[in-house]
């Protein structure tokens, strides 16, 4: 089977369309999969992108179980659902600054509407506006007294 999709890192794999061909590839194990599940995302419908995407959140690289996260909160964006299986892999991964699901995971927080949520994600959704909430009044906080203490070093001097 001759592929036409370049597969040396060709941005052309955010066009990607063909789940088939995508499953081929990973039979071949090629390495931009996780950009072409983007592709999927954009371009196929959420049932025919979704087990793609889940597939390609486990793949050895990095950067490219990055890009399968990028496309599941493309997905998100896009389809204001997902699938129960992309939800699964989103909370095996789970939150944090550093983990790679994060922006996936505030992605599907915003495009999905709170009642179509599963609970662990309603959950998220409360944790992480506590979080900004708090971040945001630590911050407020910090430049305050940071004025402050400018404030009285000009009085001294």
């Amino acid at each position: 089977m001759v592929s036409g999709w370049d597969w040396d890192g060709d941005e052309s794999l955010l066009r990607f369309d063909d789940p088939a061909e995508w499953d081929a590839a990973y039979e071949r194990g090629e390495g931009p999969l996780g950009s072409a599940a983007i592709g999927l995302a954009f371009n196929c419908l959420l049932a025919e992108a979704s087990p793609r995407i889940v597939r390609a959140m486990q793949l050895p690289d990095r950067a490219q179980r990055g890009f399968a996260f990028t496309a599941a909160g493309t997905a998100a964006r896009l389809n204001g659902e997902l699938t129960p299986d992309l939800y699964a892999a989103l909370r095996a991964e789970g939150p944090g600054r550093k983990s790679i699901a994060e922006n996936a995971i505030r992605d599907t927080l915003t495009f999905v509407p709170f009642r179509q949520l599963p609970p662990w994600f309603k959950w998220q959704m409360v944790r992480t506006t506590v979080q900004d909430k708090l971040e945001y009044w630590w911050l407020r906080t910090t430049d305050a007294v940071g004025d402050a203490w400018r404030v009285l070093r000009r009085r001294r001097s």
